[in-house]
């Protein structure tokens, strides 16, 4: 019985190292196929469109507040103490209101670029399981994670060529050396 067992056994390792063998690795660098899109491209200028107009009311609201404090510094010596008190107040509403704007706008931001962005990382996840299935590979590493220490060249192949031609994206198109937008956020 005890030959048995380790027969069973050696021919499940012997099986399992020669499917083993037959696995095929890929790797990308998902940034770089997602730079390569027009969608991002497309969704980068509406997310500066949307920054530039809160970075506009921002504006609006501290030149509003600078206005006010200049007239506050010229005049103050001759108010009288409830004129005095009420410009004061007027100043600490209109700087709590510029402060609330400016952290919402900054929440705004984040949402408004999770809404754009969502569907071009989607896409790019889609075409680059789409390639894998169509291509048989077993698993397909993301090299703009950073959680890859080590891979051998000789037995992962790149797939960026193959995700680029199942979205459509010319094979002659090089992706930016920066994301434009992604880092920027109004203040």
């Amino acid at each position: 019985m005890k030959r048995i067992a380790t027969a069973i056994a050696l021919l499940l390792c012997i099986a399992g190292t020669a499917s083993a063998q037959n696995l095929k690795f890929g790797h990308i660098n998902s940034q770089e196929l997602i730079g390569l899109m027009p969608e991002r491209d497309s969704a980068l200028i509406k997310l500066q469109n949307y920054t530039n107009e809160l970075e506009e009311t921002i504006a609006e609201m501290q030149q509003e507040y600078q206005t006010k404090y200049n007239t506050y510094q010229q005049r103050q010596a001759t108010w009288t103490a409830a004129v005095l008190e009420a410009k004061q107040r007027e100043l600490i509403e209109i700087q709590q209101r510029l402060e609330q704007f400016s952290q919402g706008a900054q929440q705004e931001y984040q949402q408004m670029q999770q809404i754009l962005l969502s569907p071009v990382f989607q896409k790019a996840n889609e075409a680059i399981a789409k390639v894998a299935r169509d291509n048989g590979f077993a698993f397909i590493f993301d090299l703009s994670a950073g959680g890859l220490i080590f891979y051998d060249e000789q037995i992962s192949v790149n797939v960026l060529p193959l995700a680029k031609t199942a979205l459509g994206i010319p094979a002659e198109k090089v992706a930016p050396t920066q994301l434009p937008g992604m880092e920027q956020q109004p203040q």
